[in-house]
């Protein structure tokens, strides 16, 4: 064996297979097309091709972003859910799920752009995906504010501001005895 050939050597090309039509016989444009068939669908415009599948993609971004939009939904359920679970008493867990249910839609508000910058597309319309998105976490904040005022942690009573107000006064009257006010 020379040096350099491998094992393979000259008969490699012994199990060439030559694919070019050297014969004599009719080609395959003679044969007749069986029934059913039509060639104009083989040599269909090259355009109609690209366009239909432009079609389908820009369909299947809209129902992307739509499922995308409707997916706070399902975690405003979960969030409810595991605040009822929690109780109306204050302790850690019951605030650290109220502090997670806020901050999530906080930080998906922030990231709306990013969140649908896969599906964008001259032909998909965003803007109602993106309003519902908008919502829902909108209703999750809501629901977590709710939370906070159902455990008591909003200041919602004059006696939450007293150390805010300035002190009562004492004013005298012609009558005798002082009144505060």
């Amino acid at each position: 064996m020379d040096k350099g050939k491998g094992a393979m050597g000259s008969n490699a090309r012994r199990w060439a297979v030559d694919f070019s039509d050297n014969s004599t016989s009719p080609s395959s444009r003679d044969v007749p097309d069986p029934p059913g068939f039509s060639r104009a669908s083989i040599d269909q415009d090259d355009s109609t091709l690209s366009r239909q599948k432009k079609d389908a993609e820009s369909n299947w971004k809209a129902q992307k972003a739509w499922e995308v939009a409707q997916a706070p939904f399902k975690n405003l359920l979960m969030m409810g859910f595991m605040m009822w679970m929690a109780g109306s008493t204050v302790h850690l867990f019951s605030i650290g799920i109220t502090f997670s249910a806020l901050w999530q839609p906080i930080s998906a508000l922030q990231s709306v752009g990013k969140i649908f910058e896969p599906y964008k597309d001259s032909r998909v319309e965003l803007l109602g995906p993106k309003l519902l998105f908008i919502a829902l976490n909108l209703g999750g904040l809501a629901l977590g504010v709710w939370k906070l005022n159902a455990l008591g942690l909003l200041p919602t009573h004059t006696s939450d501001w007293v150390s805010s107000l300035p002190p009562a006064q004492e004013v005298e009257y012609s009558g005798g005895g002082g009144v505060l006010i």
